[in-house]
């Protein structure tokens, strides 16, 4: 039986396209023909957090509609009204990106897994993933306690495996020229290749096909 083909998936957890994406992201882990690390970038982290205001929220909110016609994925109303209505916080991924460093750290095969349940607390519970209280209440619910201690009071371990995720992962958007994510680079050594997320809007075939054929 041959070895899995690694896949790195590019993504960050405020990205809307990446909650639709996973859909087919969920099929995908479950083979055991291919080898999934989750990548994230920081792309809504640091420089790249913003205030939600008014133009930001109706811009967001009319591609989430795109995004739920594309792949089914909900888009609640509560969502709509808690989390892009609110003004008094900043659209940081920061804080879910390190929720996820720390299961990486202390449960690496669930991350995906807590992946898909903060994009649910966000886009269907309509509850704030900036929030570092609302992110451990997550953890703790799926039975990651230490993950859960280690978000609240960050030790220097943490934050080391937060930034060099993050780099290493914007350094891998730079190497293969991705615009944005999500995206997935699949292969190894000098034989990976950049993935486009318009690959994970289709049906399972024909994404694994296009992991499976370079010429596609």
């Amino acid at each position: 039986m041959s070895a899995p083909t690694p896949i790195t998936y590019l993504f960050d957890p405020l990205c809307g396209w990446c909650y639709g994406a996973s859909v087919l992201l969920d099929q995908l882990v479950g083979r055991s023909d291919f080898e999934i690390a989750l990548a994230p970038t920081g792309l809504f982290a640091g420089d790249g957090a913003r205030t939600m205001d008014d133009g930001f929220s109706g811009y967001a909110w009319a591609n989430d509609q795109r995004i739920s016609r594309m792949s089914g994925q909900p888009f609640s109303e509560v969502y709509r009204r808690n989390v892009l209505g609110d003004r008094t916080r900043l659209f940081d991924s920061g804080p879910a990106t390190m929720a996820l460093t720390a299961v990486a750290l202390t449960a690496p095969r669930r991350e995906f897994e807590v992946l898909k349940a903060v994009q649910i607390v966000r886009y269907v519970e309509g509850r704030d993933i900036t929030s570092v209280s609302v992110l451990s209440d997550v953890l703790r619910a799926a039975n990651l306690t230490e993950a859960a201690e280690r978000l609240t009071g960050p030790d220097a371990a943490l934050v080391a495996a937060y930034r060099a995720r993050v780099e290493g992962a914007r350094s891998e958007m730079r190497q293969f020229g991705a615009n944005g994510v999500p995206a997935l680079i699949v292969g190894e050594s000098g034989d990976r290749r950049l993935v486009p997320a318009s690959a994970l809007f289709g049906s399972l075939e024909g994404l694994v096909e296009r992991l499976r054929s370079p010429e596609l």
